[in-house]
């Protein structure tokens, strides 16, 4: 009898362990205080929301934060870096309310900028990538470089933003296909004037006549990932700039950001 106790006890420890080990710890979530200070501190985007509208950017952070992993790869993660990823997330998407990424799980953080095969030792010359949207080993996930992401809301006045760029790729790539024309997000009355607005800003790019990184010359889904940076970081002076541009981009994100600015 109490060899079959034994048993019966072994069993059951066995199968609490087994059980438990499975379970994935809760991710380390940022108070609700905290993602109001950092945002309110970090993120012109947000300064610039009404009261209601900024209870809801925090409450789509935190569900950002509830979904997806944020992890360091030779770093340390802070609550000020996952505010921060959280919010280069949302600002593209904040029209869409409750909408989630379907195509990212993990975000992982770098110490500095890296090459294409993930090195970033500083004895590595290629190393110069400041985000990626994983594919293949790596999809659903996003990589991106701690001091990149911090430097995209460090300036207030620049025309860059490395994790906002990476999430509109995400936002491209959602229909399949990584192109600059998000076919979710545009009509087909305005899919060929964005192809059409798309190559003549590359072509002035090209031609050393336009004040868009040139990386957006690389190709349309560059094109379309540096010239949203420019449309959220410094809106008042891309509406001044390349009205067209701004007019097309507040259709496809469903935002005006340059009607959030008051005046001073």
């Amino acid at each position: 009898m109490l060899g079959l106790f034994f048993i019966i006890l072994v069993v059951a420890l066995a199968l609490f362990l087994t059980l438990t080990l499975r379970k994935k710890p809760a991710a380390t979530l940022p108070a609700a205080s905290t993602i109001a200070i950092v945002l309110e501190h970090q993120v012109n985007y947000y300064r610039r929301l009404e009261a209601d509208e900024k209870q809801r950017f925090q409450q789509e952070v935190n569900d950002f934060l509830q979904h997806v992993k944020i992890t360091g790869v030779g770093t340390d993660v802070t609550d000020e870096d996952r505010v921060l990823v959280a919010a280069s997330g949302i600002i593209p998407i904040f029209a869409f309310k409750g909408w989630k990424y379907p195509n990212l799980n993990e975000v992982l953080l770098y110490p500095d900028t890296f090459s294409h095969d993930f090195d970033f030792s500083d004895t590595n010359e290629d190393r110069n990538l400041l985000g990626m949207v994983g594919s293949g080993g790596l999809n659903k996930m996003m990589i991106l470089s701690k001091p990149a992401l911090h430097h995209g809301f460090l300036n207030k006045s620049d025309t860059h933003n490395t994790a906002i760029h990476e999430f509109v790729h995400l936002v491209d790539k959602v229909d399949g296909d990584v192109n600059g024309t998000p076919a979710w997000l545009l009509d087909k009355e305005n899919a060929m004037p964005w192809l059409h607005l798309i190559h003549q800003n590359i072509q002035k790019i090209r031609e050393n006549n336009s004040d868009i990184n040139p990386y957006g010359a690389t190709n349309e889904s560059e094109f379309f990932a540096v010239a949203s940076e420019y449309f959220f970081e410094n809106p008042v002076m891309f509406k001044e700039k390349h009205p067209e541009l701004y007019d097309m981009l507040e259709k496809i994100f469903r935002q005006d950001p340059v009607a959030k600015i008051k005046e001073d």
